[in-house]
């Protein structure tokens, strides 16, 4: 197997150098079926696509979706349909501005529960401390109780 490997990287290694050869303008010709540059044509292709891109006539959540985006800035704005690209990038927009603004919101909360902790470390609160009187309250309750009956 290794004999056999070696010979065929000898043979492309031969073959791909021989193939190749630089030009006086250093661009590299196309020789035996190798070609590292297609010819640009310079003329506009001649073919036409005859098919269109699909459109969608957008509900209403889906026209306030696309205002808030900011892709329109009046619902009178908005076309009777839409492309489904245009919808979807509006879609994606929102998806991010939803996702900042949860990040906004998470990072405000943080910052309000140090602010609220240091103020229950001042009044010496802790959750061991109202875990112990809430312990010692429920016992005081269960001693009356076993004395009434």
């Amino acid at each position: 197997m290794t004999s056999y490997s070696g010979n065929w990287f000898r043979f492309c290694g031969r073959d791909a150098s021989s193939s190749l050869r630089l030009t006086r303008n250093s661009d590299l010709k196309k020789i035996n079926g190798f070609c590292t540059k297609p010819q640009e044509n310079p003329k506009a292709p001649s073919q036409t696509y005859s098919h269109r891109v699909p459109l969608h006539k957008p509900t209403d959540w889906e026209r306030k979706i696309l205002i808030w985006s900011g892709r329109f800035k009046k619902e009178d704005e908005i076309p009777e349909t839409v492309s489904f690209e245009m919808l979807d990038a509006a879609k994606n927009k929102m998806r991010v501005k939803i996702s900042y603004l949860m990040i906004a919101l998470t990072v405000a909360g943080c910052i309000l529960m140090v602010i609220e902790g240091k103020k229950a470390a001042k009044r010496h609160e802790s959750l061991t401390s109202l875990n112990l009187e809430k312990k010692a309250r429920l016992r005081e309750e269960a001693a009356m109780k076993a004395k009434t009956e």
